[in-house]
């Protein structure tokens, strides 16, 4: 199974994860911003979102094998590498 790793920072990802609850599996989306992402094996990317105003960040491994599949909703422009920036309030 080939994940779509061609995103950037800045980008709108929803990354859908399985989820094993006892017996059973799931699969949750998590939409948001990626604000970070490092290569190599060993990479990983952080997405943030607000949800009900409170501020989540979630950082997932690139080769993590609980991701089904990396959609890119929408196509950041952004001059940084890591926008840290967006963590700070209004």
């Amino acid at each position: 199974m080939e994940k779509e790793l061609k995103f950037r920072p800045g980008d709108t990802v929803r990354v859908y994860v399985k989820i094993k609850e006892k017996d059973k599996e799931r699969i949750q989306a998590f939409e948001g911003i990626v604000i970070r992402k490092k290569k190599g094996p060993q990479g990983s990317f952080t997405v943030r979102k607000v949800s009900y105003g409170v501020g989540v960040e979630r950082t997932f491994p690139l080769n993590f094998p609980g991701i089904d599949r990396i959609e890119v909703r929408k196509r950041g422009r952004v001059r940084r590498a890591r926008l840290y920036y967006l963590r700070k309030s209004r």
